[in-house]
Formats: structure tokens, C-alpha cells, sequence
């Protein structure tokens, strides 16, 4: 059985190609006007390519790296005509994919040999970071895993309290010591309880205080330190979640997030809520670190795998 039909049933597919029906009318919609009454792909083509690209929020480096590509195809082949244009993009695109590290995700996991497993989740606040963390512990639960969570944002009002709706919701442990209280021995003493109490699988809620502030980054970094010292070898991931409605602005706190700890995996949400999809890509190519799941909608098994093949096949078929 292929990955395509075993991981996207219909009803995925669908979720999938509703989830990117923005970006597709934006993106495809713009490059239809450009190339209708031509029968070539020219220089001018090209040049509208770009300005199409860089405004879905693909990002300047890596508008500049697909053109030059379709450029030197130009080139090469001397002509290429409208009808060709769909196959050359689809294929550069899964090539830059390939390149930065984000293949085909088969399964929910935090990629770890021993137990628990350890994941860190990290994001300012609004991008779906707790919402996040719940979707993924319905997934991990149903694939019979074991999971707590622990409260580690101790600051943000409410935080703990959502985060306990999740567990409630999942029906997963929680540890929590309150608010206002240390995150870095939240997160010490929510590993030792993973390994005290035989689960499978911790995920440790961060502060998502404002991403400029240099003394969270301070704290993901002191947080980070307790869990391996609570566990050596931990975490074994460290999951950023973005909002892709922000756009160019997903990737400054990327750049900032990446500087502060060993960003392993990412998870962009409410890709359904923006035209500007093209974002996953060039978050794709600038930091060479997997997106491992995409948010497609609001439901509970809305935050998909990501695969690549079925991304592509979303906003071009």
C-alpha cells in the first residue's frame, strides 16, 4: 500500500486541498493571468513569477533560487510551453523540499530510543502552540501511547489552565506546579514524573512570551539544560510552531526560536486561514529543518502529517 493511500483517505485529501484552497486561488489564480495569450515561458514570465511568488510569502532567497532554476531551463530547452510550466514548478519545488531535510512524515512520533520520550514545543503565544500540543497527544494516544503533559508557561494567564483542558480532553496525565512558578523545574520535575510513571511520551508546554525578548530566550535555553540533566539525552525533539497567517513574520521568530535551542522538527497551523501557503516552503528552505505537521482547520485530527507529495499535489492538481 502506498504512503499517499495509507496516510491520506479521502477525507484527508479533502481536508488537505480545502486547507490550501487560499493559497492555490492566490498563487495559481495570478500565474493563470500571466500566462494567458502566451505560448511560451519568456523572460516576462518570469519576472511576474517572482513578484507572484515573493507576494504568497515564499521569501525573497528562495523566489530567487526557483527562478533561476526555471530560468536555466528556459535557457536549456530554449522553449517551454504554458502546459509544461505546472510539471517543472512541482518538481523544483519537491527537489528544495528535499534538499532541507523535509521528506514524508509516515507516522506521530517523537523520535527517540529509550522512555520516555521527550518533546519540547516552542512558539510565541497565539500560534496554536497548546492546541497544538493536544491534537498530537489525541494522535499519540490513539496510536496507544502514553503521554503527560507538563505546564512549563508559567506566565502567560490561563496557560496552565488550558493546557489541563487538554489532558482532561485526552484524557492524558498532567503535571503542573502553578503559575508564576519556575518553568525550568516544571519541566525537570515533568520528566521525572514520565520516568517515574512509565509513560511513553512527555510533552513540555514553554512560555511564547514575545520572541525579541532576550531573557526568554534565555529561559528556553535553562529549560532545555534541565530536561537533559533530568534525563541525559533529552529532548529528543524540540518542536517550533508557527502561525502561517503571519507570513514573513513566522520566519523572524523562526530565526530568533533556531537561535535560542536546537529547533529539530516544525509545526506550521491555520495554514486554511491564509493565501499565503508559499510560506511553508520557505521556511522549508532558509532553516534546513523538517516541517514535520501542517494545521489544515480547526478539528482534533486537523493537524496533519506532512507529506511533501501531497502538499504539492494540493496546490497544483
Amino acid at each position: 500500500m502506498s504512503f499517499f493511500k495509507k496516510f491520506f483517505s479521502k477525507e484527508k485529501k479533502k481536508d488537505l486541498d480545502q486547507g490550501l484552497e487560499k493559497t492555490k486561488s492566490n498563487i495559481f489564480g495570478q500565474i493563470a493571468k500571466a500566462v494567458a495569450g502566451k505560448s511560451t515561458v519568456d523572460v516576462g514570465f518570469l519576472d511576474e513569477l517572482e513578484s507572484i511568488f515573493i507576494s504568497a510569502d515564499v521569501g525573497l532567497e528562495t523566489t530567487i533560487k526557483i527562478i533561476d532554476r526555471l530560468e536555466a531551463r528556459v535557457a536549456k530547452d530554449k522553449y517551454i510551453n504554458t502546459e509544461d510550466l505546472n510539471k517543472i514548478l512541482k518538481n523544483e519545488i519537491s527537489i528544495i523540499f528535499s534538499e532541507n531535510k523535509t521528506e514524508d512524515v509516515d507516522h506521530y512520533e517523537v523520535p527517540s530510543t529509550s522512555k520516555p520520550a521527550i518533546m519540547l514545543v516552542v512558539g510565541v503565544n497565539g500560534v496554536g502552540k497548546t492546541t497544538t500540543i493536544g491534537k498530537l497527544t489525541n494522535q499519540f494516544q490513539k496510536n496507544g501511547k502514553s503521554v503527560v503533559l507538563g505546564a512549563a508557561d508559567t506566565f502567560r494567564a490561563a496557560a496552565v489552565d488550558q493546557l489541563k483542558i487538554w489532558a482532561d480532553r485526552n484524557g492524558s496525565d498532567f503535571y503542573s506546579k502553578g503559575m508564576n512558578t519556575d518553568p525550568a523545574a516544571v519541566a525537570y520535575e515533568t520528566v521525572q514524573y514520565a520516568v517515574n510513571n512509565n509513560k511513553d511520551i512527555a510533552i513540555i508546554d514553554t512560555a511564547g512570551r514575545l520572541h525579541t525578548k532576550k531573557h526568554l530566550m534565555e529561559e528556553l535555553s535553562k529549560i532545555k539544560r534541565s530536561v537533559e540533566k533530568a534525563l541525559p539525552g533529552a529532548p529528543h525533539e524540540v518542536l517550533l510552531v508557527l502561525d502561517a497567517t503571519t507570513g514573513q513574520n513566522a520566519i523572524e521568530q523562526a530565526k530568533h526560536f533556531t537561535n535560542a535551542t536546537d529547533v529539530t522538527a516544525i509545526a506550521l497551523t491555520k495554514l486554511d486561514g491564509t493565501a499565503k501557503g508559499g510560506v511553508v516552503l520557505g521556511i522549508s528552505d532558509q532553516f534546513k529543518i523538517p516541517i514535520k505537521y501542517i494545521g489544515v482547520g480547526e478539528g482534533i485530527d486537523h493537524l496533519q502529517l506532512f507529506n511533501k507529495g501531497a502538499f504539492i499535489n494540493a496546490l497544483f492538481d
